[in-house]
């Protein structure tokens, strides 16, 4: 029996919501678990994330916060080509975030009648940067979350991640903060971090802002806070998409779709396509090569519980599909590769050809890997300097602009029954 499910698609949209369904069902069970651990550190704050450190994490702490000591013992720890990757990784997404961000501020004032509308962008106060642990190291994640607010201008940088067994931080994801100009950075995970930066402790001032991918219980954590701090987006578990057509390697489709699976069990990676011989070959491909592959027991896990390829009967089938599905990652291999993106409505990312792999992506390509999941690519893309900005609106009106309007703020205020609306302007004119 093959790993991965085949499943071949009827109807589009209702397969590819019935494929994501069940993970956005765990997700609001979640958030009824969340709640609790949240609604604790509000109340108990240091002490609480104590008590769910040592329960979720294993590790008894008398400090959360990492020291200047702890920082210069990392940078011993670390390789000279680490750090000069780090550096690499951090200067191509530095170009990226400043081209948007010279975009942004060559927005024109608008003039009309004696009315002067003009926009500023201005940096949040303050941000708080999850970064995930466990399993795997993550000082990638720590890039893509603090240089897009370094170069908005943010002026207090957070970072949080879970500590390790041994009650630090690994070394070269503290290395990876310090060089992206991280300010402070505490050893807390799961959803007590997403509470404290919410919240704030003794130990934590809260923030303006929360950002950064996490699993699922970080992302319950992340909406429930949604409701008192800006957050970025439901950044869940890793998911891949990827459309390939006949002509396909299906041995790099395979390693593709193993390279997001060994995140953790709960990653979602598929395969849309057209061609059933494709669909054949990579699924024994991936029984083959999962056979010895690192990280194999996470790998398996996940292909098996989430992952699928999805068969087609046709090029605007498969689209159906991938836009319902809205991944975080989707990568298109086909001779087409460019006029079939145009017709992707919802993806975090799109990757086009055999040499844009997603697991490049996520380090060195320039964009960034903190990306949209549960199916939130139907309304917005990556984190960038614009998930730290906010775009002030400026406004003046001459008398004589005002009075321009007069008649048309008169016909509307009396419409809506707000008549003070109108006398507020009347008497300038009286």
């Amino acid at each position: 029996m093959s790993l991965i499910r085949i499943v071949n698609v009827v109807d589009p949209k209702a397969d590819a919501a019935r494929l994501r369904g069940s993970m956005s069902d765990a997700l609001s069970s979640l958030i009824l678990k969340v709640k609790p651990i949240m609604d604790d550190v509000a109340h108990r704050g240091d002490s609480a994330i104590a008590v769910y450190t040592e329960k979720f994490e294993g590790v008894r702490l008398d400090s959360f916060k990492v020291t200047d000591y702890e920082i210069e013992q990392a940078y011993r720890a670390v390789t000279k080509s680490q750090i000069q990757a780090i550096s690499l990784i951090k200067q191509r997404l530095a170009a990226t975030e400043l081209a948007l961000l010279r975009q942004l501020k060559r927005i024109p004032p608008v003039r009309a009648d004696g009315i002067f509308i003009w926009r500023t962008a201005q940096p949040v106060s303050s941000a708080g940067c999850y970064i995930p642990g466990g399993k795997a190291r993550y000082p990638s994640t720590a890039i893509m979350c603090a240089i897009p607010a370094k170069i908005a201008g943010v002026k207090r940088i957070v970072a949080t991640s879970p500590p390790r067994q041994d009650g630090t931080i690994d070394p070269l994801t503290l290395v990876a903060a310090d060089i992206c100009g991280v300010d402070e950075f505490y050893k807390i995970g799961g959803a007590q971090a997403i509470a404290a930066l919410m919240f704030g402790t003794a130990t934590i001032a809260p923030v303006s802002k929360i950002v950064g991918p996490g699993g699922m219980f970080v992302t319950a954590a992340k909406i429930l806070a949604s409701s008192r701090v800006s957050t970025d987006m439901v950044a869940g578990p890793t998911e891949l998409v990827i459309y390939a057509d006949a002509n396909a390697n299906p041995t790099l489709v395979a390693l593709d779709l193993i390279s997001q699976a060994e995140h953790s069990n709960d990653t979602v990676c598929g395969l849309v396509t057209t061609s059933e011989k494709l669909a054949v070959q990579v699924s024994n491909e991936i029984d083959s090569i999962t056979k010895s592959v690192s990280r194999t027991d996470i790998v398996r896990a996940s292909l098996r519980e989430n992952g699928f390829i999805a068969i087609c009967d046709n090029e605007k089938s498969s689209l159906e599909f991938v836009n319902e599905f809205a991944p975080e990652h989707l990568q298109v291999v086909s001779k087409r590769a460019r006029a079939i993106a145009k017709k992707v409505t919802s993806a975090g990312l799109v990757l086009l050809g055999e040499f844009s792999a997603s697991s490049a992506s996520d380090y060195c390509l320039g964009s960034n890997h903190v990306l949209p999941t549960l199916g939130f690519g139907k309304s917005r893309a990556s984190l960038s300097v614009l998930d730290f900005l906010k775009v002030v609106t400026v406004a003046k009106a001459s008398r004589q602009g005002l009075r321009k309007v007069e008649p048309a703020i008169k016909e509307i205020a009396y419409a809506e029954g707000l008549l003070n609306h109108y006398e507020a302007i009347r008497k300038r004119f009286s």
